[in-house]
């Protein structure tokens, strides 16, 4: 009987499974990749995954709220400015600018959960 290791939902599909070979360098890229270019000149965040999980959390959770806070004022602080239909196509890339970043900031947050030893179960 072989055992296939389980990801839940939401699991970035650019980093192995928990347990697979190599699956923190992956999850190392895939967190690099997720936070400011600068983050990389740092050599604590190579060395220790569960810090980069820390810092890219964090990142991720500030663009996120900033992208909510934009939404919420993006028609009022435009009207006067541009036209409605810009008014609108700005909302709706914020709109999409928003769903990419809850699923990032899913996707980050089950790395570092495995990251700090979670097993992950397949519910029935």
């Amino acid at each position: 009987m072989s055992t296939q290791i389980y990801t839940p939902p939401g699991w970035p599909d650019r980093v192995r499974p928990p347990g697979a070979p190599d699956w923190e360098a992956t999850a190392i890229a895939f967190l690099l990749d997720c936070c400011p270019p600068d983050f990389r000149a740092y050599p604590v965040l190579r060395r220790h995954p569960v810090v980069l999980a820390r810092f890219a959390a964090q990142f991720v959770e500030g663009q996120y709220h900033s992208t909510q806070e934009g939404l919420a004022g993006v028609r009022v602080s435009l009207h006067d400015y541009v036209s409605a239909d810009v008014v609108e196509s700005a909302a709706d890339a914020l709109l999409e600018q928003s769903a990419q970043l809850a699923r990032t900031r899913r996707a980050v947050a089950l790395v570092e959960e495995a990251l700090r030893g979670k097993v992950f179960v397949r519910r029935l």
